[in-house]
């Protein structure tokens, strides 16, 4: 974790604790210590918020990082990620993955790539949660019974355990704690004391999603909200950007904005044509993370379709689609000078860029990476054409006063603005 990032993280911190004035259930509480808890990584140095931080928009709170590759480094610092953080708020609503026939396309799951179904735990919070734990590039463990070890044997286990009676009572071999720091580790447990376990491993997973469902996490207290409460009316050019986003932007056809809470995502997933970000620096990890080097390209849905037989036949048309995000909270940041990234990859560094982008990638010269005029007057190509959304942007022939518009409507879903 870069520098900035730890004084962040007492930032967010502390904004978790002024947001304990938002009444918690005792499954939230406990899942709010959890997600919050550094221990809970192979080195004790990584939590939840590392990469989804509340002052950041539960999303990347490293300036530095998302001025460039916009990728986060795990609990081993060497190792980064394929894609962007994406914000843990207002997204636990998620339904279960499914094919719409209606629709004709993929509707839920988490992750960008959709790979946490929820059709196991039916909860895609909670199976996302466990991905991030496991994973080699995150939180770096090889075996759920660390992380179930290390949750036992915190502050807030007796709190758990108030909660799952006997969750705790599992035989741990000799030193575990001192070898789930080790890369590769696999505790040697008896068949019983495994299923013990996984079943913990699933409880601690539904925890930090009754948390991530919570009113601390989903506050609904942005400006747009007091807008929609009645409470006061937006600026000229806020309600301009409003009529803009529902109208000629084509925004809410994947973010809608209507009813009493919207959430501003449909939950599916789209290929926006983004370009590739070539500071990614997933690109240059080690062979056994990335075995295509330079030449990786994120395959999206598609990549995690090709693996799941029910599904594999829709691999090529979901090829380089990525999940729609919510638009809640996605200019909220710490200070004004800080800076966050935009798309699954992080390629844009502003929401003037990638109004932009959805305005122009079509009607603009092609050019390439680092070129003068890059993101203003001409765009690289796509990382990926294959799927690519041509219907809904690329040519919206928004001016540039629109797009600020726009802009300036997205800012108001920043969370904290209004106290219910």
């Amino acid at each position: 974790m870069q520098p900035f990032a730890l004084v962040l993280l007492f930032i967010g911190l502390a904004s978790a604790t002024a947001a304990s004035a938002v009444t918690l259930t005792p499954a939230q509480q406990v899942g709010k210590q959890i997600f919050f808890d550094t221990n809970l990584s192979a080195l004790r140095n990584q939590s939840c918020a590392t990469c989804h931080a509340p002052e950041a928009g539960w999303s990347g709170p490293d300036s530095t990082l998302n001025s460039h590759g916009g990728v986060y480094n795990g609990s081993f610092s060497d190792r980064f990620g394929n894609r962007r953080p994406p914000s843990a708020s207002y997204v636990a609503q998620s339904p279960v993955l499914a094919w719409d026939k209606k629709e004709k396309a993929f509707i839920g799951g988490a992750f960008w790539d959709g790979r946490a179904t929820g059709k196991r735990l039916k909860s895609t919070a909670a199976e996302q949660a466990q991905g991030p734990f496991l994973n080699p590039l995150e939180h770096s463990f090889t075996d759920a019974a660390c992380v179930v070890s290390r949750v036992c044997t915190a502050p807030y286990a007796a709190d758990l355990q108030k909660l799952h009676p006997g969750i705790c009572d599992i035989k741990w071999p000799a030193d575990q704690d001192k070898f789930c720091s080790t890369d590769g580790y696999k505790a040697s447990l008896p068949p019983g004391e495994r299923k013990k376990v996984d079943a913990a491993y699933d409880a601690i997973a539904l925890i930090i999603a009754a948390f991530e469902l919570s009113p601390e996490v989903n506050p609904f207290s942005s400006k747009f909200d007091a807008f929609l409460a009645g409470k006061l009316k937006l600026s000229k050019q806020e309600q301009l950007g409003l009529k803009l986003f529902n109208g000629k932007g084509k925004c809410s056809q994947c973010h809608p904005s209507s009813g009493k809470k919207p959430l501003f995502t449909d939950f599916t997933y789209d290929n926006l044509g983004i370009p590739r970000n070539p500071d990614n620096p997933f690109y240059t990890q080690k062979m056994i993370y990335n075995p295509d080097g330079s030449a990786w390209i994120d395959p999206g849905l598609g990549g995690f379709l090709s693996g799941e037989k029910a599904w594999s036949a829709k691999t090529r048309t979901e090829y380089g689609k990525h999940k729609v995000p919510t638009l809640r909270n996605v200019d909220k940041r710490p200070a004004p000078g800080f800076v966050k990234a935009f798309g699954h990859n992080g390629y844009f560094k502003s929401l003037k860029e990638i109004v932009h982008f959805y305005n122009t990638r079509d009607s603009l010269p092609i050019c390439k990476p680092g070129e003068k005029g890059e993101k203003v007057s001409c765009w690289p190509l796509p990382e990926t054409a294959m799927n690519m959304n041509s219907s809904e942007m690329g040519n919206l022939g928004l001016t540039d006063a629109e797009e600020n518009a726009i802009v300036l409507f997205m800012q108001t879903l920043s969370d904290g603005y209004w106290k219910k």
